[in-house]
């Protein structure tokens, strides 16, 4: 009598294991193909296998305690450069990610070679930013922020840091110079 129910408890356990694999290109909220938000920098040789991993830990008198860990596919295309939360621990987490590559994309087709109205068409624009050589557009659905250069913008609008730069401002073609994800 409790056959039956351990086989049927059995295949149920295998069935739901035997799911969809994690796209590798796949940007989320949380994720970045199999890279989590608490994945630590010991494990993306496990992540990466097939890609090369860049290291660069440099004097603190030029870097300013910045060590970006980049990864490159075999071919030598640059994917992604990670920012961990401490610099030269091995079990710290990453603050953000850098997507480098047009083929990660987002759930919603966006990515590096997007353009500001396919970013405003997918998601909700949480803040716009007005810096002095560019502009950040955050969207909080994604933990994003989308970098467009001023010269995308129309003149008006590129020398004042004061001014605040709303969406309809924005040309529709202005291009996505970096595409961050951010972690906390």
């Amino acid at each position: 009598m409790h056959k039956p129910l351990i086989y049927i408890a059995l295949l149920s356990l295998l069935v739901t294991s035997c799911g969809k694999d994690q796209d590798p290109l796949l940007i989320q909220k949380q994720n970045i193909g199999s890279l989590t938000d608490s994945t630590q920098v010991k494990d993306l040789k496990l992540i990466f296998e097939n890609d090369s991993i860049v290291n660069y830990i440099g004097g603190d008198e030029f870097t300013r305690n910045i060590n970006n860990i980049d990864v490159y596919d075999k071919d030598g295309t640059a994917l992604l450069s990670l920012s961990p939360e401490k610099r030269a621990d091995s079990t710290a987490a990453f603050s953000s990610v850098r997507i480098l590559d047009a083929r990660y994309k987002t759930e919603k087709g966006i990515s590096t070679a997007s353009t500001f109205k396919e970013i405003q068409d997918a998601y909700e624009i949480s803040k716009i930013d007005n810096l002095i050589n560019s502009i950040v557009v955050s969207v909080d659905d994604i933990n994003a922020a989308f970098t467009i250069d001023k010269k995308e913008l129309p003149a008006n609008l590129r020398f004042d840091r004061n001014l605040s730069i709303e969406a309809s401002q924005i040309p529709d073609n202005a291009k996505v110079k970096y595409f961050f994800i951010y972690w906390n």
